[in-house]
């Protein structure tokens, strides 16, 4: 990913007011992300419990999206939709957002099951044994990559859909 400074992070936010952009916690550590290593980003909100953010650059800049995580949990093991990790080493979530413009504003909304901590991008990078000889495990690590991009930016286009 390209990196962003704190002030664009604040401007492409599209479903969240005003107040909500501006009293958002940037990540604990943002002066240290390695932007080479991640494929969006996403954080959770150290102040307020159950709120979370992330940011992707799609072709027209980067998007920003509120999220609210779930208050109920599954009672099993759920699948990142984004990464698709099933060597999952954390929990995911239920995180719902706002859709964007009107549709959002008159309660219209999109969901999706994500790594709690948005560890999407350390998962797909792990590097799995082969499952047989002669697979190209590189290959492989890039198609998940890509994957990851994809869905990442697919679920801020139906965010988007909104507006």
């Amino acid at each position: 990913m390209l990196p962003v400074t704190e002030r664009e992070i604040r401007a492409c936010f599209v479903n969240a007011t005003l107040r909500e952009r501006n009293n958002l916690t940037l990540p604990a550590d943002f002066a240290d992300l390695d932007w080479d290593a991640i494929d969006y980003l996403g954080w959770r909100d150290r102040k307020h419990d159950g709120v979370a953010y992330v940011v992707v650059r799609l072709t027209d800049g980067p998007v920003g999206i509120l999220l609210k995580r779930a208050d109920a949990r599954s009672r099993h093991k759920s699948q990142c939709s984004w990464c698709e990790d099933v060597h999952l080493p954390n929990d995911v979530a239920f995180y719902g957002a706002k859709r964007a413009g009107k549709a959002g504003r008159n309660g219209d909304s999109v969901g999706t099951l994500v790594c709690e901590n948005f560890e999407c991008s350390a998962n797909v990078r792990r590097r799995h044994p082969a499952p047989y000889q002669g697979y190209d495990v590189e290959a492989a690590r890039a198609e998940r990559i890509e994957a990851l991009r994809e869905h990442v930016a697919a679920f801020a286009a139906r965010v988007l859909d909104g507006d």
